[in-house]
């Protein structure tokens, strides 16, 4: 035996041959919203692998134009390397180091007098690291400026 609604559902005649003015996407086995969605999905990926392609061609200008450019520095390097922009920028540098190194010993020399104890408190380890590293970089622009003067004396002997 069968349900009411089963028996209505088996009767109901089909709406395409009753009303010719049915759509033909209501007759249609496949969704169309399943069809427009996945053209769209296509062409978003179509379009991301355009952009890859472009992509590859930009980092290859990228690569040439720094080549390029490191060629045109190092003839820029060539040019500043004058003895009358050299030297200033070695003493400047020369006396930064010297006027930091200085100022470290005054700094350390102050806490380790006796007179200053009752009132020292502990130094953070923050500003104990910070001073050390400016230490090595004072020391070591310092081995540098001699590398650098040393070299040139080298390289240049007719200047």
């Amino acid at each position: 035996m069968s349900s009411p609604t089963t028996e209505r559902i088996q009767e109901s005649p089909d709406p395409s041959k009753l009303d010719p003015t049915v759509s033909a996407a209501r007759m249609s086995p496949v969704n169309a919203r399943l069809i427009n969605w996945s053209a769209f999905l296509f062409a978003i990926l179509q379009g991301v692998c355009s952009a890859f392609i472009a992509l590859n061609g930009v980092r290859l200008l990228i690569g040439v134009g720094a080549f390029a450019a490191a060629s045109g520095a190092l003839k820029l390097a060539d040019r500043m390397h004058v003895d009358a922009i050299r030297i200033p920028m070695m003493l400047l540098a020369l006396a930064g180091s010297l006027l930091n190194l200085v100022v470290l010993w005054q700094v350390w020399r102050l806490r380790r007098r006796p007179a200053s104890s009752w009132r020292q408190s502990a130094v953070p380890k923050q500003k104990l690291a910070s001073e050390w590293l400016q230490f090595t970089l004072s020391v070591l622009t310092l081995f540098l400026l001699a590398a650098e003067f040393v070299a040139h004396r080298i390289l240049h002997v007719s200047r």
